[in-house]
């Protein structure tokens, strides 16, 4: 699933959409990828010289939270609900390509719970267990 096939099963775009491409993808695990360039948005301000260009720890969990959204099924949309266990290993930084790996642990009564590690090189960046509750289309509300 590349990039254009994700906007259309993720609510987001630039520069909040934080998944470029799906390697695997199944009932109950997905399989992601982020390749982290030094133009990100988010590095212009983040850390500034000499201190070391790093991808923060949120735009990590959420790049998760969106791998762990791609286990809902088509067309349901999630908000952010909750993160337990989050541990975090190594920084993240400009030319790393991160693999977010997303398993469904419980998915009832609108609430999906899905255990997902971030790795680059095969080492691990974060780990977390997500929590995303289904929303309505908020674009029809009001």
């Amino acid at each position: 699933m590349d990039v254009e096939a994700l906007k259309r099963c993720l609510p987001f775009g630039y520069p909040y959409l934080l998944i470029d491409r799906v390697v695997e993808r199944s009932e109950g695990e997905v399989v992601a990828l982020k390749c982290v360039t030094v133009n990100e948005p988010y590095f212009q301000g983040h850390f500034r010289a000499p201190y070391p260009s790093l991808m923060p720890g949120t735009m990590i969990l959420e790049g998760m939270a969106q791998t762990a959204g791609l286990l809902l099924p088509e067309g349901k949309l999630a908000v952010l609900a909750g993160v337990e266990r989050a541990r975090f290993h190594r920084p993240v930084v400009p030319g790393d390509r991160v693999t977010y790996r997303a398993r469904r642990l419980r998915h009832r009564l609108g609430l999906l719970k899905a255990e997902v590690q971030a790795q680059v090189d095969e080492k691990p960046v974060a780990e977390a267990t997500i929590l995303l509750m289904e929303v309505e289309d908020v674009g029809e509300a009001g």
